[in-house]
């Protein structure tokens, strides 16, 4: 599947699922390991767990399977790698905490490029 439509599928998949501030951060030409990060919030721990589980269920069903994941046991933050597009569910204060926004800021924040 390509990048952008990989990206796209992620995005609609936490959409349909109601993940909150979705944030996609083009980080090529900072990283050689993925090309994007798409950052969501979840309202709880469950929340969490179940915007990863559709994200994977989802990209199952296209054919793609993720390379791994982390963190889905404590539903705190869920990692989930695609390669070229890596995925951040994160429970609200865990992301507040975290900033990955900033962490990746020479990154462009594209809320545009999420749809």
């Amino acid at each position: 599947m390509q990048t952008e439509t990989l990206r796209q599928e992620i995005t609609r998949a936490l959409e349909d699922a109601k993940g909150q501030d979705i944030k996609t951060l083009d980080v090529r030409g900072i990283t050689d390991f993925t090309d994007y990060m798409i950052i969501v919030s979840g309202t709880s721990s469950r929340h969490v767990q179940t915007l990863a589980e559709k994200v994977r269920d989802h990209l199952r069903e296209l054919g793609v399977r993720a390379v791994g994941t982390e963190g889905h046991s404590t539903g705190d933050w869920v990692l989930i790698d695609f390669g070229d597009v890596v995925v951040h569910v994160m429970r609200t204060q865990v992301r507040d905490f975290y900033n990955l926004e900033k962490l990746w800021g020479t990154g462009r924040t594209s809320e545009a490029a999420a749809h």
